[in-house]
């Protein structure tokens, strides 16, 4: 079948060609004989009258008659058509011998990507995301011709295509993990309740607790990732004062700070405007943000939340002095479930939900997103514009 595709598909194109050919050819047959009996009428009254301006005027006596005359003419007009004809035949033969040629030729360099597009695009089908289309022009974008900027596309979605399969298995990977690591626990601390072997106390019950609240937290990630980015929810935008989201997020924060010995400072600018935003997504963002600056913070370092006015949008800035980011990974850290470390589990890094999450919810408010690094070591910072009112 495939094979089939491909011969309707270079048959298609070279007969396109031909077919144009054809209705030139048509054509020029057309334009021919139209033109040639009037062509071959002026010839004639040119004759004429060179005949006419002679001082030697055809009689009989000379020989010539008038029917001989008009014999001549048409003789001489079947001549001519028939060597414009003739001129024609030949002319159209050697056109149509060189278009099938270049047509042929043509319709190989053009069909030659499509299939080879073809058999790539099915080997993508089959879960084969390694091979990539070659590309003859310049890699300048602007200097490629149609096929080139087409084959570039088809590698970009195969590059785009490559890196969700490896984060599918990732997230494959991660979650198995996460759900086991707590199940695990759990099912360790309910054998050894009904071995006897652990006491029915409550830092036991606690223990239970904490791991299924662990997993509970897992799931609600997981939840709200996926409404977020299906766009499953609404937005319940009002003027409220940023200061106030700061102060309502630091005091949700603040003891886990205060128990992890962090210093959390804020720096706010003077005659901050209100911003037009969902309270309650806004406090998701900052909690997140927060809570990643407070997992990579060692115990005496400091995190500082800032917020400063611009023309028409508030920048708000979280900047720690934790384990930073190493520059390759500062564009990534915002895919779903990336982490800078894969080492590290979900209870001391996180699986990065909270920072797509973050992103996901600044975008929905036609803000911007991003984050600064020096380098692993020199702590990182995380910054985001909302709208004013």
């Amino acid at each position: 079948m495939l094979r089939l595709i491909r011969t309707h598909l270079a048959w298609k194109v070279f007969l396109s060609y031909v077919v144009v050919v054809l209705v030139g050819v048509v054509v020029l047959a057309t334009a021919t004989s139209l033109s040639v009996p009037a062509a071959f009428d002026r010839h004639m009254a040119g004759m004429s009258a060179m005949m006419s301006g002679s001082n030697r005027p055809m009689t009989p006596a000379q020989g010539i008659g008038v029917g001989d005359v008009e014999a001549m003419g048409m003789d001489l007009f079947s001549n001519y058509r028939a060597a414009v004809t003739e001129a024609f035949s030949l002319a159209a033969l050697a056109a149509l011998i060189a278009a099938v040629l270049a047509s042929f030729f043509i319709s190989r360099q053009v069909v030659g990507p499509v299939q080879r597009m073809m058999v790539i695009s099915h080997r993508i089908a089959e879960g084969e995301y390694e091979e990539r289309l070659n590309i003859s022009g310049n890699v300048q974008i602007n200097q490629l011709d149609e096929l080139d900027q087409l084959a570039l596309t088809f590698n970009q979605m195969a590059d785009k295509l490559e890196k969700t399969e490896k984060m599918r298995r990732q997230l494959i990977g991660d979650v198995t993990h996460e759900l086991r690591t707590p199940l695990t626990a759990i099912k360790g601390y309910m054998e050894g309740l009904i071995d006897g072997v652990l006491s029915a106390t409550p830092e036991t019950f606690q223990l239970v607790y904490s791991e299924a609240d662990r997993l509970q937290r897992l799931v609600n990630d997981l939840q709200e990732l996926s409404r977020v980015e299906a766009e499953a929810y609404k937005l319940k935008p009002e003027l409220i004062s940023p200061a106030g989201l700061i102060e309502i997020a630091v005091n949700h924060l603040k003891c886990q700070f205060e128990e992890k010995g962090i210093c959390l400072e804020t720096q706010l600018s003077a005659d901050l405007p209100n911003v037009f935003v969902d309270k309650d997504r806004i406090l998701q963002v900052l909690t997140n943000l927060l809570g990643n600056a407070l997992q990579y913070t060692p115990t005496g370092g400091r995190v500082t939340l800032s917020a400063e006015s611009t023309k028409s949008e508030v920048v708000i800035s979280i900047a720690d002095t934790g384990i930073g980011i190493s520059p390759d990974q500062l564009t990534l850290i915002f895919k779903r479930f990336y982490r800078t470390d894969k080492s590290r589990a979900r209870v001391s890094g996180g699986s990065g939900i909270g920072l797509t999450i973050a992103q996901a919810l600044i975008k929905a408010h036609h803000g911007r997103i991003w984050a600064e690094s020096a380098g692993e070591g020199k702590g990182s910072s995380f910054h985001f514009t909302l709208p004013t009112g």
